[in-house]
């Protein structure tokens, strides 16, 4: 199955955004939803600049304007109406998630569902939907324009044809699609937060400094990052929500150290806001 003719994204943030960026170079048209005009309108912008990046690098198989011109940016829900596929890129909250998939169901009943949670449970979105065979969990990673990886994840009733679907759609953006049971923390999640957390507390009790402890992990285990500026870009207050739900669902070891908390407590989250392990 080729890439569905139209894809909603509702959530234009740094993910939804990355999420755009993919599809419409692979030919799609997208309609990104926002909360408010303004909030659009940052939207719009982000998609925009990352699209005139990718033309700069030679990254485009179109010209500019016409990859652009497949580009809506949109408060109104109801313009999802037409879409095959929509992904919701809001933030990290079981119940937002689920406010914002049954309203979308509503809105246009045919299409295929998706999360782009990278911890929460399918099944636990899903709860509120009344055709939860048609969702699945897409987990792409931040920067979606670089990054290889899709994960999809895969809910108790979620079809066996929607998944295969998936995989080929994965295919078409030029991706690597691996599939996990829903489950807490899915693989990705589950390993990357285990390593940055350990890397946290080897930081708080003085084993060596974050550049060191980084370095370790990119030229001994051939990391293209290490795990403490992988938290930055991240986010340090996104990291913190998914190991306290991984301490709750998994266990103890994922419990958050003190210098996470305390970072998170003084608005140090990292690359967004200029200082988070490292000041950027």
């Amino acid at each position: 199955m080729s890439l569905p003719n139209s894809v909603g994204v509702y959530g234009g943030g740094r993910m939804g955004a990355g999420i755009a960026h993919a599809f419409l170079l692979a030919g799609t048209s997208v309609t990104v939803i926002e909360a408010d005009e303004a909030a659009a309108a940052a939207a719009d912008g982000r998609v925009r600049d990352s699209l005139t990046k990718a033309a700069e690098r030679g990254k485009l198989r179109e010209p500019l304007p016409q990859v652009a011109e497949r580009l809506t940016v949109t408060t109104d829900p109801s313009a999802l109406a037409s879409c095959v596929l929509v992904i919701e890129a809001v933030p990290e909250s079981v119940e937002l998630k689920t406010s914002v998939l049954t309203r979308v169901e509503e809105l246009a009943p045919e299409a295929f569902l998706a999360t782009n949670t990278s911890s929460l449970s399918v099944d636990n979105v899903a709860t509120s939907l009344a055709r939860p065979e048609r969702f699945i969990g897409l987990h792409f990673f931040n920067p979606v324009p670089a990054s290889e990886l899709v994960e999809i994840v895969v809910g108790s009733k979620t079809s066996a044809d929607l998944v295969a679907d998936a995989k080929e759609w994965v295919k078409a953006l030029g991706k690597t699609a691996i599939t996990v049971t829903d489950s807490p923390g899915f693989a990705s999640s589950r390993l990357g937060v285990a390593l940055a957390l350990e890397a946290m507390r080897m930081l708080q009790d003085g084993v060596a400094s974050a550049s060191d402890i980084d370095t370790a992990m990119t030229l001994g285990y051939k990391h293209p990052m290490g795990p403490l500026k992988t938290t930055d870009v991240v986010g340090l207050d996104v990291r913190l929500a998914i190991a306290e739900h991984l301490a709750k669902e998994v266990g103890p070891h994922f419990e958050p150290p003190a210098i996470l908390r305390e970072k998170v407590a003084a608005g140090h989250l990292g690359r967004k806001t200029g200082q988070g392990f490292y000041t950027w």
